[in-house]
């Protein structure tokens, strides 16, 4: 069976929003705010914002700006947290733009975004649909593109977490980029958490995306409207939940945010593997 693809029109929209969420949140940063450390490894507020601009301008058909020859060459693949190509061309992005002034990095970042707006804006249904390569696999072109909104989604939530700044995580652009967080859920409850055939999770979130997420192992996990006996419910913030599943921070970290109801054994081994896009 195809998946649906996201409405068009409709996810460009919200990444527009998404884009300018980003732009408001750091517009008034001097330069010692944009160096401000965030959860990502090696990464700064500047960091994260270099990538958003490096990944965009990938999708425009754009290399890195050369390196400038007056700097110390960096082995990217050397960093701890580089695993794959993937990593290596986003370090490269970020440390070759890394000499900029936050102020010159905020311009490129909207002179970017609005190219990629104009792009996407005169792409047809059938390029929209098109099968493409993402971090998901082979997807429809707009599925990519909703990647993109949970992938911006979660950096805005990087850098207000940083600066000690708080965001609207719902809405919809909330609601949207949770839903493709969500559709890795299950998978990640069996492959990390080892949940066991026969089981079923409750995952009861609270907070600005409260839902239940219901989950049920049979071979393979995957999501089911209801049941009335789960093996385990777990109750946390939606806010936490995205964290954790971003590998931003810990369970134990957040012991006392988490209340494990039943199987507590496969409740704690979920919880405490849940990342899955750091």
């Amino acid at each position: 069976m195809t998946e649906p693809t996201p409405d068009r029109i409709e996810t460009i929209d919200l990444l527009a929003q998404q884009w300018q969420a980003v732009t408001a949140l750091v517009a008034d940063l001097d330069e010692d705010g944009w160096r401000t450390p965030t959860a990502l490894p090696g990464w700064t507020v500047f960091d994260v914002v270099a990538h958003m601009i490096g990944t965009e301008s990938w999708l425009l058909g754009e290399k890195p700006p050369p390196r400038d020859t007056a700097d110390n060459e960096i082995d990217v693949r050397e960093l701890p947290h580089v695993r794959n190509e993937t990593a290596v061309m986003n370090e490269i992005w970020v440390d070759r733009l890394r000499p900029l002034t936050g102020a010159r990095l905020l311009e490129m970042f909207g002179a970017i975004t609005d190219r990629r707006l104009a792009m996407l804006g005169k792409m047809g249904d059938a390029v929209w649909k098109t099968p493409t390569p993402s971090p998901v696999g082979q997807v429809g072109y707009g599925r990519f593109m909703r990647v993109r909104l949970f992938d911006c989604w979660m950096h805005e939530l990087d850098i207000a977490d940083a600066l000690g700044r708080t965001v609207d995580e719902g809405g919809p652009r909330g609601e949207e980029a949770f839903a493709e967080f969500a559709e890795s859920l299950p998978r990640v409850v069996v492959k990390r958490g080892k949940a066991p055939d026969g089981s079923r999770i409750a995952l009861d979130l609270t907070g600005p995306l409260a839902r239940t997420l219901s989950i049920e192992v049979d071979g393979r996990a995957a999501y089911a409207d209801t049941f009335d006996d789960p093996t385990v419910s777990v109750r946390l913030d939606s806010r936490l939940l995205v964290r954790l599943g971003g590998g931003r921070t810990t369970a134990d970290e957040h012991s006392g945010d988490i209340t494990i109801t039943g199987d507590e054994e496969v409740g704690l081994r979920v919880v405490r593997n849940l990342a899955f896009t750091l």
